[in-house]
C-alpha cells in the first residue's frame, strides 16, 4: 500500500522532516502544496469537495482545475470532482468535463452508488477512490464492512488482478483484510504532537503496516438488506 499523509502539517520543520514521503494535499487546504511537490515522493491532489460539503460551502471546480494546471504530472495525480451523495448521472457529467488526461486522475465511487458503476470506473481509469458518505460514513461500521466486502467480491470476480483502489480517509485500514492499493488520512498531521513523537516517526510506523494484495471472498449476509446493488 502507498500511504499518503495529509496536510497541512505544522510546524514546517516537521513537514520538511517528512521528505521522501507520499503526501495528500487538499484544494480546501493548499497551504503546503508547493513544499510537498519539492520534497515528496509523490503527491495526490484532493479536490476538497468533501470538506466543502461538510462546511456547507460551494465547491468551485473550475478554480480547482486552474490550481492543478502547474502541479499535475507523473507521478502525481488528482481526484476528479465529485458530488457527495449525488447520483451516477451527476458523477458522469463531471467525468466528461475533466480537462486533463485520465492517467493523471482518479474518480470517486461513493459506496452508496451501484457496484456496476464501480466496475465501469475501473475499466476506464488507472485508479479509483472509494468514498465513505451517507450510511457508509463511519469506516468499519457494520454497513461499511458489508458494502466494502460486496465491492471487493465484485472486483475480484471481474479482474484476475485487482485494480488500483484508493481509500479516501483510509489509512486506519492498513493491516485489515481489504486490499487497498493506497490510502490517505491526516492522522499524522493531527495526532503526532499528542503522542510526543515527531511526525516522521509516526508516519514511518504507519508506512510499515501493509494490506494484502489478494482478496479472500467474503459472504454477503442477506439479512442486512441494503438497497444498493
Amino acid at each position: 500500500m502507498i500511504h499518503y499523509h495529509g496536510t497541512p502539517l505544522t510546524p514546517r520543520r516537521e513537514l520538511y522532516g517528512m521528505a521522501g514521503k507520499h503526501f495528500c494535499v487538499s484544494f480546501a487546504r493548499p497551504d503546503d502544496a508547493d513544499i510537498c511537490l519539492q520534497i515528496g515522493q509523490s503527491v495526490m491532489w484532493d479536490n476538497g469537495a468533501f470538506t466543502s460539503f461538510r462546511q456547507g460551502l460551494r465547491f468551485d471546480r473550475h478554480a480547482y482545475y486552474a490550481w492543478l494546471e502547474p502541479r499535475l504530472g507523473h507521478p502525481h495525480w488528482a481526484v476528479i470532482p465529485d458530488v457527495i451523495d449525488g447520483p451516477v448521472e451527476q458523477q458522469k457529467s463531471l467525468l466528461a468535463e475533466w480537462p486533463y488526461p485520465n492517467e493523471l486522475a482518479a474518480p470517486v465511487w461513493h459506496m452508496g452508488l451501484p457496484i456496476d458503476y464501480l466496475l465501469f470506473l475501473c475499466d476506464r481509469y488507472p485508479r479509483v477512490c472509494f468514498g465513505s458518505s451517507g450510511k457508509y460514513w463511519q469506516v468499519e461500521s457494520e454497513a461499511w464492512c458489508f458494502r466494502a466486502d460486496k465491492a471487493f467480491n465484485a472486483l475480484a470476480k471481474a479482474h484476475r488482478f485487482l485494480p488500483h483502489i484508493h481509500m479516501l480517509r483510509g489509512l486506519a485500514l492498513t493491516g485489515k483484510r481489504w486490499p487497498f492499493a493506497s490510502a490517505d488520512s491526516v492522522n499524522v498531521a493531527r495526532n503526532f504532537k499528542d503522542r510526543n513523537i515527531d511526525a516522521e516517526t509516526m508516519a514511518r510506523r504507519l508506512d510499515a503496516v501493509q494490506t494484502p494484495i489478494r482478496w479472500q471472498e467474503q459472504p454477503e449476509p442477506q439479512e442486512l438488506n441494503f438497497a444498493e446493488v
